[in-house]
């Protein structure tokens, strides 16, 4: 009996050092993962914060030194990036939950109605379109200013100033909201089916064998990619359809060229050069090489226990970041976790500016700002958005379409006139890079090559030199308004003796309306400062035109413009002059 007693207490010892062991190790363990987790972690008092008026539907969209947010009660509400209270805008009705904002800060949205409604920098009602129904997502911003605008069934392409090119329909909502992708056109999805639009209206479609959650556009040591992300972590591959070899399995164990699967459903992905990020259901955040098709890192971010179904990322050359209703979190490329933040009753996915400021509204009608990086932008990003990723080709004349240039003045009538028409009927389209083409070398009446940067020296076109023709062409290119085409207009003012297709070129650029980075409006101040003009009918055009861009753009823009039509209001201006410039002023105030 002591013998066995003896043993059952041993036995029992021994068993209570073992769970003692071990619940040391699962605690120490826990807990080393808890550090881990919260590697980084801030809580920091906001920088600033401002009473709405209203409950915040949409992510706060940030670009041009402000912040803009659209409310409830059909409010558009702008803000410094240091908090001051810039303008209050009142759609008189309903508005949809989405805005966007072109480089230049112009604020695109629209009511429940169908309305879409541009706004320029300053808050002012620039245009209004009907569309027919609300947007589904928000509108995509082109590299020259064109607008992608998605409505339930529909893609409508606008220029900036308003001017429809095309419009597609489609059989069901999308799935998936179009993106810009690395082409400059857009990327969306309807159910199974994968559409890539170019900035033309030129459609190419994928029907895969699942229904993706997410698209997301590369490019890697092949060209651009599009890859399909899909709800099991699998993932495709999607290239050009005009080849055959574009297509790999996203099945690792069939295909050993393909990608990895991912352990859990993405959330959100974002691509930056050849690499892809990718923020998963478990919070879990990975960075996919597509050139070695592995996974190259994986870390937690501020998303527990999958309570975020919806989340925004951020890849660029800073790090990767990742935005959600709970909060947001910082990785450096090669996977540090440089910071991680909680949101406390955020009511819509948080901004992330290039100032480092961290944007949220709240459901308590508060938009807070926090700091959270001491980051300075590039200069030339200051006063405006970041420079778009490409060009068009829009800006010169393409030897490709050369050969379907018109000579003789019946056959240049007879474009024009198709030209004209299709521009009218909001149907430009897939025509658009030829008919620039002939525009452009009509109105430069390029006859022969010129120096490098000057009109014509890319297409001897051969065009007569007729001013109703050249005038024509002009306004087209203005209302076709692809800000591409600005600084082959002003080429043509600072090169051309004749009055009128000086004026007209000046008109066309005051319709195109975008001038970001101010090239126009120091053209328009340098000529009038230096007289280089006494002509009425070019400072007319100067006049009006230095308006159209000064309430597109608003300040800072605005303020060399006021310069200009104040200069043009002078005793010594014509009278015709001196009129337009006071008009101008007046719709400025």
């Amino acid at each position: 009996m002591t013998v066995t007693f003896h043993r059952i207490i041993i036995e029992m010892m021994r068993s209570t050092i073992i769970k003692s062991v071990f619940l040391i190790f699962a605690v120490t363990h826990i807990y080393a993962q808890s550090v881990e987790r919260e590697q980084g972690l801030i809580t920091l008092e906001p920088f600033w914060r401002q009473a709405l008026g209203g409950e915040v539907l949409s992510l706060p969209h940030v670009q041009a030194q402000s912040a803009v947010v659209a409310l409830d009660g059909g409010n558009i509400r702008a803000y410094s990036t240091a908090g001051t209270p810039l303008w209050n805008f009142s759609a008189r009705g309903r508005i949809a939950p989405y805005v966007s904002r072109s480089r230049e800060g112009t604020t695109y949205f629209s009511r429940t109605n169908g309305t879409l409604i541009a706004l320029n920098r300053a808050g002012r009602e620039l245009w209004q379109r009907d569309v027919g129904s609300p947007l589904s997502s928000r509108v995509v911003i082109g590299w020259d200013g064109r607008l992608f605008v998605p409505v339930d069934r529909h893609i409508f392409c606008f220029t900036a100033s308003g001017t429809l090119l095309w419009s597609r329909a489609f059989d069901s909502p999308f799935t998936i909201a179009p993106v810009l992708d690395r082409g400059g056109g857009i990327i969306f999805s309807i159910r199974n089916e994968v559409y890539r639009i170019d900035p033309f209206g030129n459609t190419d479609m994928w029907q895969l064998a699942n229904t993706p959650v997410d698209l997301v556009s590369v490019t890697d040591s092949t060209g651009q990619r599009i890859v399909a992300f899909y709800h099991d972590g699998t993932m495709e591959i999607l290239g050009s359809s005009h080849a055959d070899d574009w297509f790999l399995g996203a099945q690792i164990e069939v295909n050993p060229i393909g990608l990895p699967r991912l352990p859990s459903r993405p959330l959100a992905a974002a691509g930056f050069g050849g690499y892809i990020a990718a923020v998963l259901s478990d919070g879990r955040v990975t960075l996919i090489s597509l050139d070695e098709r592995r996974i190259l890192w994986t870390g937690d971010s501020h998303i527990r226990n999958r309570q975020d179904t919806a989340a925004e990322m951020i890849f660029d050359h800073r790090g990767i970041y990742v935005l959600s209703l709970s909060g947001a979190t910082s990785f450096s490329h090669d996977g540090r976790r440089l910071w991680i933040t909680y949101l406390q009753n955020a009511a819509t996915i948080p901004a992330f500016g290039d100032d480092g400021v961290l944007y949220s509204g709240g459901r308590n009608w508060i938009l807070y700002a926090f700091r959270i990086e001491d980051t300075n932008p590039p200069q030339r990003n200051i006063l405006f958005g970041r420079v778009q990723e490409g060009s068009y080709n829009l800006g010169r004349p393409q030897p490709g379409f050369a050969p379907s240039v018109p000579y003789f003045e019946n056959e240049i009538l007879s474009r024009l006139h198709q030209i004209t028409t299709a521009v009218n009927a909001g149907r430009v389209g897939g025509n658009e890079p030829a008919w620039t083409t002939f525009l452009l070398n009509l109105a430069a009446n390029s006859g022969s090559p010129g120096n490098s940067g000057n009109p014509g020296n890319l297409v001897n076109s051969g065009l007569p030199g007729n001013l109703i023709f050249r005038i024509a062409a002009i306004d087209l290119l203005g209302r076709i308004g692809s800000g591409d085409t600005i600084p082959w207009l002003l080429n043509i003012l600072n090169r051309e003796t004749e009055p009128t297709v000086r004026a007209a070129a000046i008109r066309a650029i005051g319709d195109i309306g975008v001038d970001p980075e101010g090239i126009a409006l120091r053209t328009f101040f340098n000529m009038v400062i230096y007289n280089q003009s006494s002509n009425e009918q070019v400072l007319t055009a100067i006049a009006s035109a230095t308006g159209a861009i000064c309430r597109f753009s608003g300040p800072p823009l605005s303020q060399i413009g006021v310069r200009i039509l104040t200069m043009l209001t002078a005793s010594n201006q014509p009278p015709m002059v001196r009129r337009q410039a006071n008009m101008e002023l007046l719709t400025l105030r």
